[in-house]
């Protein structure tokens, strides 16, 4: 696929069953992941790919952080934390490993994770998966870095589902450039 045609069709995908991409397909998507843009070569990139039966344990820190932010746990709230990385067959959490750095600010860190985490949901849609980037209360959350057990400099910017397209895919909308673009000449 060229670059311009995976830019210009990629879209976020709710509804995504198995199959996944498998380990050797995320490690070429991580290799496109890390050619993200990295002013002093921080390289603030950490991934957490999260599988299988191994999505219950994202689903108790998503319970763990949501208590300890002081969110009274419903049946309903923990019934939708419960089933939240069920959604995908695979989840891949963002985390900013955010360091001390006279010239790069902590939010200079955290887009280039960012676009790390663009050029993966280009890489998989250009080798046929699906995705959509989540965020929402588990995004930006210190109670989710503890539930986590990362270390407290790290930062969850969001999650990326990943999986087979399933159901209906939206159509992309046509924007118009102009109300985008200023040009200087």
């Amino acid at each position: 696929m060229e670059t311009l045609k995976a830019i210009q069709t990629r879209n976020s995908v709710a509804h995504l069953s198995e199959p996944a991409p498998s380990i050797e397909e995320m490690e070429e998507v991580y290799k496109g992941a890390l050619r993200a843009p990295d002013h002093a070569w921080l390289r603030p990139w950490k991934y957490i790919e999260i599988r299988g039966d191994a999505r219950k344990k994202l689903a108790d820190s998503f319970i763990k952080a949501s208590i300890s932010s002081g969110e009274e746990m419903t049946d309903e709230l923990r019934e939708k934390l419960e089933k939240a990385p069920f959604r995908a067959p695979m989840v891949i959490v963002l985390a900013a490993d955010i360091k001390e750095h006279p010239k790069v600010p902590k939010i200079e860190q955290i887009i280039s994770l960012g676009a790390s985490g663009q050029n993966i949901l280009l890489a998989l849609h250009d080798i046929g998966y699906s995705a959509v980037w989540r965020t929402g209360k588990m995004a930006f959350n210190k109670h989710i870095t503890e539930a986590l057990e990362l270390p407290p400099n790290y930062e969850v910017i969001g999650y990326l589902y990943v999986g087979t397209p399933s159901g209906n895919i939206k159509k992309l909308p046509e924007l118009d450039l102009t109300n985008h673009l200023t040009r200087w000449e």
